[in-house]
């Protein structure tokens, strides 16, 4: 048996243009109601246009939306591309089904669903936000995660909406605790989704193309938790820390 690691994108066709899949998983539960969930709505409709365009005109980038609260559920039943796509608003109700989001983010990891794209050639950028702690199995979601190439090579950050959040669990999810930030209001909260997502879809679909190596991958997680670290720790985000939820 040959020791040569195997490259997830080996069968991927070398095109002009290659896309990149952008999920945000979003914790819908009840305690995001008021305040947090209409923050988030307005954030996301904003955002849509700030992504279009990243990575040039060689560049496709999709977005993926999966709410989880009660279970989980996609916005869309695929990706889409960031130029027709169109915010749908989320309501909050319910439990924090987080084991449910990752297994059902795991199954949608795969060339035979979300990745099936014939012209993708980057790996994924994955954005968690969740304001509690899981009220289900999160453990065997998470292990099932970690199976899978896409996510492991892809870029992860979390946004803890709240002192409330589990940032152990968030850790966990993005493998770098400097991936994680915390939004302790709703101003902080727009500009750190932003900034999160703009920059991660940036290194994400900057041109490694497919010779990207498992460093590569390791290296553009970092390059993305060192910017998003140093951005949550300026005076933009901390200036007004005390006005809290």
């Amino acid at each position: 048996m040959s020791d040569t690691p195997v490259n997830p994108f080996d069968d991927a066709e070398e095109i002009a243009k290659k896309s990149m899949v952008l999920f945000f998983l979003i914790d819908c539960s009840g305690s995001m109601g008021g305040s947090k969930i209409g923050t988030v709505n307005s954030v996301m409709e904003e955002l849509i246009p700030e992504i279009r365009g990243i990575g040039g005109a060689d560049a496709d980038i999709k977005i993926a939306v999966l709410k989880f609260s009660g279970g989980s559920e996609w916005m869309y039943s695929e990706p889409i591309s960031v130029d027709q796509f169109e915010w749908t608003p989320l309501d909050a109700e319910n439990v924090t089904d987080l084991g449910s989001a990752f297994s059902e983010l795991s199954a949608k990891l795969s060339r035979n669903s979300f990745m099936s794209s014939p012209s993708l050639s980057f790996a994924p950028v994955m954005i968690l936000m969740s304001d509690g702690y899981p009220t289900d199995n999160f453990e065997k979601g998470l292990e099932e995660l970690r199976k899978n190439r896409w996510y492991s090579a892809g870029i992860k950050a979390a946004v803890a909406i709240g002192e409330d959040a589990d940032f152990d669990i968030l850790s966990r999810f993005t493998g770098n605790p400097d991936s994680v930030v915390t939004a302790h209001n709703g101003e902080a909260l727009a500009k750190l989704v932003k900034f999160v997502a703009v920059t991660s879809s940036q290194i994400g679909s900057r041109s490694m193309r497919l010779a990207e190596t498992e460093e590569d991958f390791r290296t553009k997680q970092e390059t993305a938790a060192e910017q998003i670290r140093e951005f949550a720790e300026s005076d933009e985000i901390n200036a007004d820390i005390e006005e809290g939820w």
